[in-house]
């Protein structure tokens, strides 16, 4: 028994801790910057004010997680963001394909409790700060409600992925709520007060089937008249989690300290919502519905963006400025809400697609006026315009992962943020992202340290594709296709592919390119061809009078004839891939984009793929060859396709396909690092959306690599992760490597992206 004599007043225990980086925020964005930081040496404190990691993705508010895919719904391929949040986006497909909540959060505390250099402090909140004078943080101060403990949270660099900027706003950062005028940036797009300035916060709710009738007693809040919600008539009884997005308020109101009220009224149009389910009579299919889970805490979508050197506007988006500090990328839609929410009258979102990704210049990820302070997440510098496309998990992880990797700069050399652009390590710092599989858009990956480089590459085979093999499917064309082939620049070979039909026909083909380099928006024509379709089977050939006017990927096209069986094919390659003219309402996509002529977006059409296992490739052949899949790729220093595959890919009748390198004297190597397929493509929501597959279909799933006595020095036999980083306790000697794979499955060859080797 401990006793403890009367006191006048106590304190609370306390505990200082002093070290290389504190991570504000344990969202997707803050697990994605202290991983990436803690795995380049940095000792980091990750304070976290819930008690699971993941912020709108974790199981408490229950989001999935997305970015530039935009659930496939627009025109940017392979564009599924890399390092660490591709790493949690490919573990948790893998472990929880069923997009089980809870399970996400298990994968999130595994990561990070599993490195060594991150010190973990969840339901701790930071609330005050220390400064070592006007500019710059000396530490923070924590409070755990679980353990009565105070931290004092001491080091040189600060990351604020809080979400609502708690770090900055303490600090004293400029920073910014509300949205732009037009003027300002020339932002067309900007909205009127009328529309609203800020987007509100969302509650969702899941239900489930008991097998019996279950009555629903409404909570005395609950919204007694459901008719304030306009979208009332267009309830149903099976959307539940994010996928009622639209259950949005706040927006009128101040998004950080108005929080609990915004959520009061969220529960009250919840409740009220499911109490119009339950008890109207209009769904009878819900009497054995009953509620299983309401969020508790709303997902909020924006509060404060902080003021970096730079402001990400409007023109950046459409327009795919490119910038020399670019560091990561977004694609995400520009989506803005009207501020009324779920009262509106209007519609829920008002979204308008670029044709293509975009550059976020490194500027944007420090603070303009605290030299120790890098942003992160959604308060990054950006214009509200811009921020409707940025705010996104995984572009705000993708964001967070660079202001790490700067991090590990400024620490290793001893400078601030700003120093990066100033003192010329930004080129630096990219590549040090792109050798982890952090994709930047425009910029390859070099390394005069890789000893890959200097090796001689030979493989057992090199595919060089002329026809797909096998029983062809035939699918009606319903809806336009176009087959993306990656072609060189000059004349294009003649083409060879077969339909059906019962009636004589035509078909109208046409050969389009996009009018951007790295984009897959398929909006200039370079030729057409009418082809008579006869009843029956029909070989038809395509010659276009046409050049490529550079290396890029063709789309060949084929409209809409639903009296025409194309023939398709079971087979997938890497870095072949066919597109669809259809409809993802879910993104505001209707098959072609027309804004209006003042908001300043662009019109096209959307071409996009379809979720396996749909999706299959057009059963064409190419007597010239597509000789694009050679080995030499590994070295090239993009590991996913943009214009062109930049694969290494088997040959399909290779039995043992294999890359081998060999150097001219022998090599001390203590790291290989090989990266796979997992299908960028693939959007891998995280939550609620089921996934076809547990380990992407490209995916070389088993392999051997070897040194030259033929010794195995590595294995694996149930890979399904994009970058496998292989490291020697003591380095390896060795002339030649021989990386030994199995192809993934009879319908996809093995291919390997890059292979990068270190003393």
């Amino acid at each position: 028994m401990m006793k403890f004599e009367a006191a006048g007043q106590r304190s609370f225990p306390g505990k200082n801790m002093d070290v290389d980086l504190v991570i504000t925020g344990g969202g997707l964005s803050g697990v994605c910057g202290a991983i990436t930081a803690a795995r380049q040496g940095l000792k980091v404190v990750l304070v976290q004010d819930r008690p699971v990691l993941g912020g709108n993705a974790s199981s408490e508010v229950r989001l999935w997680i997305l970015g530039a895919t935009s659930h496939m719904g627009n025109n940017n391929r392979w564009a599924r963001e890399g390092g660490l949040v591709d790493e949690l986006l490919v573990e948790n497909t893998f472990r929880n394909p069923e997009g089980n909540p809870l399970i996400f959060d298990t994968i999130l505390l595994d990561k990070v409790t599993c490195e060594p250099n991150i010190t973990l402090l969840l339901n701790t909140a930071v609330y005050a700060v220390e400064k070592k004078d006007a500019h710059t943080i000396r530490s923070l101060k924590a409070f755990c409600s679980q353990n009565q403990t105070e931290y004092t949270l001491t080091a040189p660099l600060f990351m604020d992925a809080s979400g609502d900027g708690v770090v900055g706003f303490l600090s004293g950062a400029a920073f910014r709520m509300g949205a732009e005028t037009k003027e300002e940036f020339g932002e067309l797009f900007a909205p009127s007060r009328e529309y609203g300035e800020l987007l509100g916060h969302s509650l969702y709710f899941y239900s489930k089937d008991t097998g019996k009738p279950v009555k629903f007693v409404p909570p005395a809040y609950a919204l007694d008249d459901i008719t304030k919600v306009p979208k009332f008539k267009s309830f149903n009884a099976r959307e539940f989690g994010c996928k009622l997005w639209w259950i949005e308020y706040g927006g009128r109101l101040d998004t950080v300290h108005d929080t609990e009220e915004i959520k009061w009224e969220l529960w009250k149009v919840v409740y009220g919502v499911w109490n119009y389910i339950k008890n109207s009579g209009n769904f009878p299919e819900a009497e054995n519905l009953t509620l299983e889970w309401v969020g508790t805490i709303p997902g909020k979508r924006e509060s404060r963006r902080f003021e970096g050197d730079y402001m990400l506007r409007q023109q950046d988006i459409v327009a795919q400025h490119q910038h020399e500090d670019a560091i990561a990328f977004g694609g995400w839609s520009i989506d803005l809400h009207p501020a009324d929410g779920v009262f509106s009258e209007k519609p829920g979102c008002n979204q308008w697609h670029s044709k293509g990704i975009y550059q976020i210049p490194y500027r944007c990820v420090y603070s303009s006026n605290i030299r120790n302070l890098f942003l992160a997440g959604r308060i990054i510098s950006a214009s509200h315009v811009a921020f409707g496309s940025t705010r996104v998990m995984a572009t705000a992880a993708h964001v967070s992962q660079a202001a790490a990797m700067a991090a590990v700069i400024c620490r290793e050399q001893g400078i601030q943020p700003a120093d990066i652009i100033s003192k010329g390590w930004i080129n630096t710092l990219q590549q040090r992202l792109l050798k982890t599989g952090h994709h930047i858009p425009g910029l390859t990956h070099r390394d005069e340290k890789d000893l890959v480089q200097s090796a001689a590459i030979t493989a057992s085979s090199e595919l060089v594709f002329r026809e797909f093999t096998g029983d062809p499917l035939k699918k009606p064309l319903d809806a336009a296709v176009a087959q993306m082939i990656p072609l060189q620049q000059g004349k294009i070979g003649p083409l060879t592919f077969h339909a059906d039909a019962a009636t004589a026909t035509t078909l109208e083909v046409e050969l389009r390119i996009s009018s951007k380099a790295g984009n897959y928006t398929p909006d200039v024509t370079l030729a057409r061809q009418t082809l008579p379709v006869h009843p029956g089977r029909n070989c038809l050939q395509l010659n276009f009078d046409a050049e490529m006017p550079e290396a890029a990927y063709a789309f060949v096209t084929f409209l809409k004839n639903p009296q025409v069986q194309l023939h398709r094919t079971e087979k997938r390659v890497t870095g072949l891939l066919s597109v669809f003219n259809t409809i993802n309402k879910a993104v505001s996509n209707y098959g072609k984009q027309t804004p209006p002529e003042d908001i300043g977006m662009d019109t096209f059409e959307f071409w996009c793929p379809q979720r396996r296992p749909e999706g299959h490739n057009i059963d064409f052949k190419y007597p010239e060859g597509l000789d694009l899949f050679k080995a030499d790729n590994i070295r090239n220093g993009t590991d996913r396709p943009t214009t062109q595959p930049n694969a290494w890919v088997a040959d399909w009748q290779d039995n043992n396909p294999a890359l081998t390198l060999r150097w001219d004297t022998p090599q001390h190597i203590r790291e290989i690092d090989i990266f796979f397929d997992t299908d960028y493509d693939h959007p891998m929501e995280s939550v609620l959306m089921t996934h076809p597959e547990t380990v992407m279909p490209f995916c070389v799933q088993e392999y051997q690599v070897k040194d030259d006595k033929g010794n195995v020095i590595a294995s694996a036999v149930d890979n399904h992760q994009t970058c496998n980083r292989i490291r020697f306790e003591q380095a390896i000697n060795t002339g030649s490597l021989t990386i030994a794979v199995k192809h993934p499955s009879a319908e996809v060859p093995a291919a390997v992206f890059s292979v990068r080797c270190y003393e």
